[in-house]
C-alpha cells in the first residue's frame, strides 16, 4: 500500500477516548497522530493506549486550528455528521491523508471544516463513540486502499486468491543530454 495517513482529534475532553483512538491508529499502521485545541494527559491516555502510540509514532499537539500543520500534499479529511459530507462507503481515500474527528459532545468548528479538503460521515442512525468512529474510518481506508481479494459470492465459499504481482520488463530511461546528442 502506498501513501500514509495520520489521525487526530480536535477539542476532546476524555483522554481514554483519545488513547483508544491512538492505539487503534497504531494497530492500523498510522504514520502520525495529533491533537488540535485539546488537552491529552498521556499518563491518563496510557490506560487505554497500551501500545504507547505517542512514544512510538510522531505525535503533534497543535494549540488551535490556526497552528495546524500537515505535510505537503497531505489531504485533511474531516469526519463529521453534516449534510455536505460524503458517506464513507462512497469515499475514495487520498493516498496521503490526515483524518480529524471532533469532540465527544460537539462538532468540528467551522474554521476547521473550512480547512478540510473533504468531509466524510459514517452512515449510522446516530453518532458513535469517538474511538469507534476513528476505527471505522481507518478500517474503511484499509479495505479500500489495501490489496485484498474480493469477497466470495456465497457464504462459506473460499475467497479467490489474489494473482501474484508481476513485475514488468525493465524500463530504460534516457536523460535529457542523451536525447540532445541523438538529435545532433
Amino acid at each position: 500500500m502506498r501513501g500514509y495517513f495520520g489521525i487526530g482529534v480536535q477539542g476532546v475532553s476524555k483522554a481514554m477516548n483519545v488513547g483508544s483512538l491512538f492505539r487503534t491508529a497504531h494497530a492500523f499502521g498510522a504514520s502520525f497522530v495529533f491533537t488540535v485545541a485539546a488537552t491529552y494527559p498521556r499518563e491518563e491516555g496510557k490506560l487505554s493506549d497500551t501500545s504507547d502510540t505517542p512514544g512510538n509514532l510522531p505525535f503533534y499537539e497543535f494549540a488551535d486550528v490556526a497552528a495546524l500543520r500537515l505535510p505537503l500534499g497531505c489531504a485533511l479529511i474531516g469526519v463529521e455528521i453534516i449534510d455536505e459530507a460524503i458517506e464513507l462507503p462512497s469515499f475514495r481515500h487520498p493516498r496521503c491523508a490526515a483524518y480529524v474527528l471532533g469532540p465527544e459532545r460537539g462538532a468540528l468548528p467551522p474554521e476547521l471544516i473550512a480547512l478540510c479538503d473533504q468531509v466524510v460521515r459514517i452512515p449510522t442512525k446516530f453518532s458513535v463513540n469517538l474511538a469507534i468512529a476513528g476505527a471505522i474510518v481507518m478500517y474503511d481506508r484499509l479495505l479500500s486502499t489495501g490489496r485484498f481479494p474480493g469477497r466470495p459470492l456465497a457464504p462459506g465459499t473460499p475467497a479467490e486468491a489474489l494473482p501474484a504481482h508481476v513485475f514488468g520488463p525493465p524500463r530504460r530511461r534516457t536523460r535529457g543530454r542523451a536525447k540532445t546528442k541523438a538529435a545532433t
